[in-house]
């Protein structure tokens, strides 16, 4: 077992800068994959998660590339609708595909992250809504199939808030036929996030950051380039961090209402 040590007693001083979200970059990887122009996304985190859901995008048939902080997506031509279970087991947030490869090409078999159960965790959420989409859901052996001829428009209320289900129906439904309305949405900066990430390829969502999300679903959607927001889990760690040890620290690229 792992163990980290502080040795504590000391004031922490200096500056540092607040990396991007993992937590909004992840499902805006996934997304890119709603198009076949090429995506680029500035200042990314380089982590574990944000390799990995790479990998789960070139497994499919996408091109990834990381180079000084900037990653570029190349989605044109997917081979493939399933991720594969070993790079799914790895990272909850690569059942956040699901959506984008659903709405793109019609089908999609994903297992279960990290082997979770129907009910423990709000992934039933997720299939709520792609069903009221009118997506086909079968559940067996640790997978889910979902199939669809076409996305239709549909209102969806969440019974919880969860920000990935928000994050998959928000994601489907933007290539959907027709309005979709998200009731008891998740408001996080996250969502808003994503929002602007997919509105700057052309989808047309409205609300994001509140309770009640639209969605007009469009044909297609187009490259684009994006920063992504700056991590405020990071930046409260390093506030807290700051005031326990009585500290002077100054702490760069954070947005304040976000924290």
């Amino acid at each position: 077992m792992t163990k980290i040590v502080v040795n504590g007693g000391k004031h922490l001083k200096g500056s540092i800068k607040v990396s991007a979200a993992k937590n909004s970059v992840l499902p805006i990887i996934a997304s890119s994959l709603l198009c076949r122009e090429e995506s680029i996304l500035e200042e990314i985190p380089l982590l574990d998660d944000v390799y990995c859901i790479c990998d789960v995008l070139n497994s499919l048939g996408a091109e990834t590339s990381i180079s000084n902080g900037r990653l570029k997506i190349k989605p044109e031509k997917l081979v493939s609708s399933e991720p594969p279970y070993e790079l799914v087991r790895k990272m909850r947030a690569s059942f956040l595909v699901m959506g984008p490869l659903l709405a793109r090409t019609g089908s999609v078999k994903i297992s279960l992250p990290g082997g979770c159960n129907i009910g423990t965790r709000p992934i039933d959420l997720h299939l709520k809504g792609l069903s009221a989409l009118g997506a086909k859901i079968n559940l067996g052996h640790g997978y889910v199939e979902a199939s669809v001829s076409k996305l239709k428009g549909a209102k969806v209320y969440l019974d919880f808030p969860s920000v990935g289900a928000t994050e998959n129906i928000l994601m489907s439904a933007v290539l959907a036929e027709g309005e979709t309305v998200i009731e008891n949405a998740a408001e996080e900066p996250e969502i808003v996030d994503l929002a602007n990430f997919l509105n700057s390829m052309g989808a047309n969502i409205i609300g994001a950051g509140t309770d009640t999300i639209k969605i007009i679903g469009v044909k297609d959607l187009k490259g684009t380039k994006h920063c992504v927001i700056p991590d405020r889990i990071e930046a409260g760690t390093y506030m807290i961090a700051a005031a326990i040890t009585g500290g002077d620290i100054t702490i760069e690229n954070v947005i304040i209402e976000h924290v």
